[in-house]
């Protein structure tokens, strides 16, 4: 693993971050699926990756639960990663302001079984405007005071739309930015973006750098790029690039991987892992060597057609 310093935060962190959205999903406490779930927290908790990222929504609360319990097992220190996380609105109401901020913070510590964590996100604000979310009693405010009464180290904003972010990101406000679908091998319009946040000195999460699985299977997969329907070009350009990796001898997920890695905009990749399985074909990909010559022929494809760019006008509007 390389260590990176976090923008200007100070604080350092893997090239690559553990996601858990589908750890735990779908598991009923006490039962066989969360022991299985626990023990791949478990491993997910002890390698050699130093940071570890849920959410209060992920799940509907199960993957902090079960990272709780699987901290609880190991011990807080014998772990050597530590836990990130991110405030959501209220999943009954969609309210998302300053004390709902608070309540979703407690909920996660509670949950974690911990009394506080280094980074906090505000994540996907979609049930507000941003005029609502940076009003007086708004999510700013709360995203602030917890930083402020150091509750937390740092703050990001964590979403996909990227004019939605820049507005986040241009507050001021933040320390870190985390995005996901948006500066992959197929879609780069997170890349401005990335760059003004290392203009601030923010930190830079990019998250699901194979667009939610098909940049990890291969063309003949289903026909989804984070998760919108795949236009048939797309499949094309995918089918083409896989053709100029396996050229290389190298698997299209590496090269998806390493698109990441490499990125001077990019401190840790997220990856999403919910098994311990995962967790060793993700070490595989990152061992991956992969040749100079493989990026100057990917290049020479042109860009890909990505669904994304029209989805995040849709996006960005405050659900009703």
């Amino acid at each position: 693993m390389t260590h990176k310093t976090l923008g200007s935060t100070g604080i350092h962190v893997g090239d690559i971050t553990l996601g858990t959205s589908a750890l735990g999903e779908g598991t009923a406490p006490g039962s066989a699926e969360e022991e299985a779930a626990v023990a791949a927290a478990v491993d997910l908790l002890t390698g050699e990756f130093a940071l570890v990222d849920t959410s209060n929504n992920y799940g509907n609360g199960r993957s902090e639960a079960v990272l709780g319990l699987a901290l609880a097992q190991v011990g807080p220190s014998l772990a050597t990663a530590r836990i990130a996380t991110k405030v959501d609105r209220d999943g009954r109401t969609g309210a998302f302001d300053r004390d709902r901020v608070m309540r979703s913070y407690e909920e996660s510590l509670t949950r974690l079984g911990v009394d506080r964590v280094e980074i906090l996100h505000l994540h996907d604000p979609y049930s507000i405007t941003f005029e609502q979310a940076a009003a007086p009693g708004g999510a700013l405010e709360g995203m602030r005071e917890l930083r402020e009464t150091g509750a937390v180290e740092v703050i990001g904003i964590a979403a996909g739309p990227i004019p939605l972010m820049t507005r986040y990101v241009e507050t001021g406000l933040f320390d870190v930015v985390l995005s996901h679908n948006r500066f992959t091998l197929v879609d780069r319009s997170a890349e401005a973006l990335f760059a003004e946040a290392r203009r601030r000195g923010m930190g830079v999460f990019n998250a699901a750098p194979f667009g939610a699985g098909i940049l990890a299977k291969g063309a003949a997969s289903r026909p989804s790029y984070g998760y919108n329907e795949a236009s048939p070009e797309l499949m094309a350009w995918i089918a083409r690039a896989e053709q100029v990796c396996a050229d290389h001898g190298v698997p299209l997920a590496a090269a998806a991987l390493h698109f990441s890695l490499r990125s001077e905009l990019v401190d840790s990749t997220i990856v999403g892992i919910a098994s311990s399985r995962r967790l060793v074909q993700l070490r595989e990909l990152r061992d991956t060597v992969i040749p100079d010559a493989l990026w100057p022929d990917l290049d020479a494809l042109g860009p890909a057609p990505s669904p994304l760019p029209e989805r995040d006008a849709e996006e960005s509007r405050p659900l009703l």
